[in-house]
């Protein structure tokens, strides 16, 4: 039992508490410690909170598991403060890796440089720069939005990336002025460099099944730690889950996931997702109930689907990666296995787009109710589509943590009165009715929950700058998106989300009252407990 705390339920039936009973992986009461005390036996255990804020376990709304993990083995390029510090990574990798081996990358951002490399493209380097420091191996780097990779000279030519390659459709190999590829490649473009790899030797399956298990447990252990008790991982192929499903049946899964099906055909999906649905397997750490699909790219990237123009690009709206008439298709295969459709939509057209699609198909299927379909990141929204949420019952999967990063150029690429009237319209959705999640979409952010909690309610930007201070929501109202209404969005809200009896025990103690301290405090809130099953599955060091 935990006791002597602060206790947030986020249930409205007793939305506050002193004290938690446990047992085995259920919460069986919620109220006083003396009400609580009463239920203690010889062999209970007492957790002292020592007044701490006990609230339930973080639930992620968009994240991207093995990408996580993966990040952990890889070069990290977040910390970069000009490309200069990237080369010199790469030049270190490149003198300790054998040639011929691939040096992986992730992270960078263009808007994030202290200044533009020169000569550049967009604000992006030339591939020369890495060339000379990696002229034996291929380097992949990948974009932190995830929307674009840069790529050397070595990785082009085994992908066979020539001033002839035509770009392909959703994607883009951006070229210089002579018509010769700078090593940039947006969106389905990075398939290019993929396939030439993948065509290189392959690891012996043993091998690729360690990396797999270390990747799990990478991910895991970083998510746990920073209080995520459940992750909804944004796409993940049939392979991928056999190994999720594997390791559940072996204990070895680190926390609840509920996992998005994605990177399969047509013909895949109608095969195969009868027998891939997965309600609570593995006493409840693995759901498959989703697909995930991709219309649009990422703003930061010119990826973004919009109505009009960039305003820093007066020649593109953006990239469509699947064509509408496709992606009905794909949606239409989905409701007729039951299972939900969540879209990653960012500019305002394909927000527009997406809804059309599902409003035609929820047409078509009106026997098929509580569907709980999704858009994830929803970031760029015209207001009269707003309401369409609301409307359409449709879920704006949304992350905070993105506000906080994206504030200071969105403005640079949609024009300050665009960019005010359709960013991140968190305040708008909820005031129209609709369901809101968060999360981080890491590894493009950190998994760690309090930054995104901390940028939907100030939506503050490193320098000070309130970005659309209109759109600010409430603490309690961050708080239930990042777990009631995650799991809503899940269709878990009757087994998690909230501290009520009988709901699982997940539950996470913080070391400072984010719901409470002043505002600029709550990024230095750390998770110093976090429970899974009622089980302690990490520990702050002191």
């Amino acid at each position: 039992m935990l006791l002597h705390g602060d206790v947030f339920t986020v249930d409205p039936q007793r939305p506050r508490a002193q004290a938690v009973a446990v047992r085995g992986d259920r919460i069986v009461a919620v109220g006083s410690d003396a009400e609580i005390q009463k239920l203690a036996g010889a062999g209970t255990k007492e957790i002292d909170l020592r007044g701490r804020l006990a609230i339930p376990g973080f639930i992620e709304g968009h994240g991207h598991y093995t990408g996580l993990g993966e990040s952990k083995l890889i070069l990290d390029l977040t910390k970069a403060k000009t490309w200069d510090d990237i080369v010199a990574q790469v030049a270190d990798a490149a003198q300790k890796t054998t040639p011929g081996r691939l040096i992986e990358g992730r992270g960078w951002h263009q808007e994030k440089w202290a200044r533009p490399p020169q000569p550049n493209v967009e604000g992006v380097p030339l591939h020369a720069s890495l060339d000379r420091v990696s002229p034996s191996n291929p380097v992949v780097l990948e974009h932190a939005s995830g929307h674009a990779a840069f790529v050397n000279a070595q990785a082009l030519k085994l992908a066979g990336v020539t001033r002839e390659t035509p770009d392909p459709p959703g994607g883009e190999i951006v070229k210089d002025a002579s018509g010769e590829p700078t090593g940039l490649l947006k969106e389905t473009a990075q398939g290019l460099v993929r396939a030439g790899i993948a065509n290189q030797p392959r690891n012996p399956p043993a091998e690729d099944e360690a990396r797999f298990r270390k990747v799990v447990e990478l991910a895991g252990a970083d998510a746990l730690s920073k209080g995520v008790t459940t992750f909804h991982d944004a796409g993940a192929s049939f392979a991928t889950i056999d190994g999720y499903k594997k390791l559940a049946d072996e204990g070895k899964l680190p926390l609840r996931l509920y996992v998005m099906v994605r990177f399969e055909s047509d013909a895949s999906l109608e095969a195969n997702l009868d027998r891939h649905r997965l309600i609570g397997y593995g006493h409840g750490m693995l759901t498959v109930r989703a697909i995930k699909e991709q219309i649009d790219g990422a703003l930061g990237s010119h990826g973004a689907w919009l109505l009009a123009p960039y305003a820093d690009l007066p020649s593109s709206t953006g990239l469509v990666l699947k064509p509408m008439p496709d992606f009905e298709k794909t949606a239409r295969i989905a409701i007729r296995h039951g299972f939900q459709v969540n879209t990653h939509a960012i500019g305002d057209r394909a927000n527009r787009e997406v809804l059309d699609v599902y409003q035609r198909i929820f047409r078509d299927f009106p026997g098929k109710r509580d569907l709980r379909w999704r858009i994830e990141h929803a970031q760029h929204v015209e207001p009269a589509d707003v309401l369409r949420f609301k409307k359409l019952r449709v879920i704006a999967s949304m992350q905070g943590m993105h506000i906080v990063s994206d504030a200071p150029w969105v403005p640079k690429r949609l024009g300050e009165e665009r960019a005010r009237r359709t960013s991140y319209p968190w305040r708008s959705m909820i005031d129209a009715g609709a369901v809101v999640t968060n999360g981080t979409d890491t590894p493009v952010e950190d998994v760690d929950p309090i930054p995104s909690f901390h940028g939907a309610v100030s939506r503050k930007s490193k320098d000070g700058t309130v970005f659309v201070p209109e759109q600010r929501v409430s603490r309690e109202e961050a708080l239930r998106a990042y777990t009631l209404d995650n799991a809503y969005a899940a269709f878990e809200e009757k087994e998690k989300g909230s501290l009520s009896v009988g709901k699982l025990a997940d539950i996470v103690v913080l070391s400072k009252n984010i719901l409470a301290i002043p505002e600029d405090d709550i990024p230095s809130a750390r998770v110093d407990l976090t429970i899974l099953g009622g089980q302690v599955r990490a520990t702050r060091p002191p």
